[in-house]
């Protein structure tokens, strides 16, 4: 559990608990667990595995679905789970947006994902994705864990992403900001004119509006970080555009 860095008496939510492999030394470490298992079946053996602990409550519920406000309510939480790979990005990035009741993150993805959330500007996973995280929280690959340290043993790497959000990085309308990184990145290698285009500029605009915001028009969003999309937004706004 060094990676985690829990302690006895922390709350700590695992999602895709599965049969208790993690639940278990969470439990033993001392934590007050609150485990997630969408599959019924899974969550009944759940249960006779964790009987021994009364520090563990299963929820058996699809964790895209939860109202995390209600369900955490107002403790510090961390959350520690080795995440289903077909939610973990939409769960991510939910919990970063609604559930401010997690201090902290450290989950177990598949590699490409782990890379495309914690990636920066010019990095091969670099994306909307990437940029979301980074509006919410620093992220940090902790390390790679091979495939062959599981049994059955998948066909992929996973990565240990360790994420801890804070305040936004930038101070802009959310919705406006998201609006010109979603369209950034709608085609990858076109140009962000070409984006602000697509937004409802005309070209002189477009162009005006990155050599304002500090930015070469010919740029594209992959070249851009979080403070490139802000600026931009912030010109646009200033200039009287509406999402």
């Amino acid at each position: 559990m060094a990676d985690a860095d829990v302690h006895e008496g922390d709350l700590v939510l695992e999602v895709g608990a599965g049969l208790g492999s993690l639940t278990v030394p969470l439990a033993e470490a001392g934590c007050r667990v609150l485990a997630v298992e969408v599959d019924r079946g899974l969550a009944n053996a759940l249960r006779e595995v964790v009987a021994p602990y009364p520090n563990v409550r299963i929820e058996v519920a699809d964790a895209m679905r939860l109202d995390w406000p209600s369900m955490l309510g107002a403790g510090r939480w961390s959350m520690v789970s080795n995440l289903p790979y077909n939610v973990s990005v939409p769960l991510v990035l939910k919990l970063l947006e609604t559930a401010p009741a997690i201090d902290r993150y450290v989950v177990m993805v598949q590699r490409e994902v782990g890379e495309r959330l914690v990636a920066g500007p010019g990095a091969e996973g670099y994306g909307a994705v990437s940029i979301r995280v980074a509006y919410h929280a620093d992220a940090r690959v902790v390390r790679r864990v091979p495939a062959d340290v599981f049994w059955p043993r998948p066909k992929i790497d996973s990565v240990l992403v360790r994420l801890e959000p804070r305040a936004p990085a930038v101070d802009v309308d959310r919705g406006a900001l998201f609006a010109v990184v979603n369209e950034g990145f709608a085609e990858r290698r076109k140009t962000m004119a070409n984006a602000l285009r697509r937004l409802g500029l005309d070209p002189a605009s477009a162009t005006g509006v990155l050599r304002s915001a500090g930015l070469d028009p010919s740029a594209r969003a992959e070249q851009l970080g979080l403070d490139g999309f802000a600026r931009i937004t912030e010109t646009m706004l200033e200039r009287g555009w509406t999402p």
